[in-house]
């Protein structure tokens, strides 16, 4: 479909380089399509193609395989609360988490997210080089409201979070506990697919000088995924842009 603007090409060539340069080399033909919309530029998503060809912009997304890690050591077992609706939640009322891990310097760190299914919004993070109960304990102490308000923790049965200091925490505030079946990635889908933004958008093909470097490019990171990193899911807009209109 041709484009109905008396634009230059030059102009709108640009509009599509700017956009990608700007969403740090991630998005696609959709997103940019949507947000030339918003500079009322209406292009197809083959015209788009076509320029990003030309230009070699080339997104950083490839396919991720995923690799289960069992915990044969669970303490608690619990059910699948979310059965995989990950949709229609309140504000705080379920949230999601994982951990995934990056190379600093020949050594492992591993990075927590707690993430709302409201609207996608990383809530809370942390990074440690232990991939245990602390980093999660210490990720929910960077809530900036009271624990108390989720009302469902949805998890993979690692031992990170199937643990006494993680189940004395939710009961106290009276957060039920809901666990992915063990080796099913589409249990915590959400969660999985943040973590693929993640290393696709940050840590893919990076090399970080030391842990410093790594957790300020993350903290500018999570506040660009927020507040300006558009989602499909949530029509198009940020985690933030949705939570103002549609929170109540």
């Amino acid at each position: 479909m041709k484009s109905n603007n008396p634009k230059s090409n030059h102009t709108i060539d640009n509009a599509v380089i700017i956009i990608f340069l700007k969403s740090r080399k991630n998005y696609g033909t959709r997103k940019i399509k949507v947000m030339l919309a918003q500079q009322n530029i209406l292009l197809s998503r083959i015209k788009i193609s076509k320029i990003m060809q030309r230009y070699n912009l080339i997104s950083n997304y490839t396919k991720l395989k995923y690799k289960h890690q069992s915990n044969k050591n669970a303490i608690y077992k619990y059910h699948n609360l979310l059965n995989q609706e990950f949709n229609n939640y309140k504000l705080h009322e379920v949230v999601v988490s994982d951990l995934t891990q990056v190379a600093i310097n020949s050594k492992w760190y591993y990075v927590c997210f707690l993430i709302d299914l409201f609207n996608r919004e990383v809530i809370g993070y942390d990074v440690s080089s232990h991939k245990d109960a602390k980093l999660v304990e210490n990720t929910f102490k960077k809530l900036s409201f009271s624990l108390d308000n989720i009302k469902i923790f949805h998890t993979d049965q690692g031992s990170e979070f199937n643990n006494n200091i993680i189940y004395n925490l939710l009961a106290k505030n009276n957060v039920a506990k809901s666990y992915s079946k063990p080796g099913c990635p589409y249990d915590n889908a959400v969660s999985e697919s943040t973590y693929k933004i993640l290393k696709t958008e940050l840590i893919k093909n990076r090399k970080f000088k030391n842990i410093e470097q790594f957790k300020l490019e993350l903290f500018y990171y999570v506040n660009w995924y927020n507040n300006v990193r558009i989602h499909s899911k949530l029509n198009y807009l940020t985690p933030i842009e949705y939570k103002n209109l549609y929170s109540t």
